[in-house]
């Protein structure tokens, strides 16, 4: 088929349709680095008005999995009682929790068991991480522990 014969786009149909915008594109950006710095006022702001409480980067990351994965339990807080799933594995295979337990970031630990977190999901699951690093010390959350969760 040469150049001439490829059909056109129906008419009055965008061939851009389907995709965002750049500005959509950009203000998504912002948000993952609202996340990643832990700006919980800003990030929670735009998630009251609107924007997906389990927004995914390009990788499959939520707002919840970068703010945990960066040590910003109060957020992490905020997005669960936003909707956010505390449980939603990235593109491969890994929880929230589980990089909250690589990173050593024992305040999120205690938020997401608090939250309700499955110690057992993804791959590898938050006690393999925790057994792989000596730390399954992180693990004793607030359930066994009978401490105090965030923001409860």
């Amino acid at each position: 088929m040469s150049e001439r014969d490829t059909p056109d786009p129906a008419p009055g149909r965008d061939p851009d349709a389907g995709r965002p915008d750049q500005e959509v594109v950009d203000l998504a950006h912002r948000l993952f680095d609202m996340a990643r710095e832990g700006r919980t006022e800003q990030l929670a702001a735009y998630v009251d008005a609107g924007a997906p409480a389990d927004l995914t980067d390009p990788s499959g990351n939520t707002l919840l999995m970068l703010a945990a994965y960066h040590g910003h339990a109060q957020l992490v807080g905020e997005l669960a009682r936003r909707g956010a799933d505390v449980d939603r594995l990235n593109d491969r295979g890994q929880s929230p929790l589980a990089g909250a337990v690589f990173k050593g970031e024992d305040e999120v630990v205690t938020a997401l068991l608090g939250l309700g977190a499955d110690p057992e999901a993804g791959t590898p699951t938050a006690r393999q991480t925790a057994q792989m690093f000596g730390r399954t010390d992180l693990l004793d959350g607030p359930r066994e522990r009978g401490g105090p969760t965030v923001g409860g």
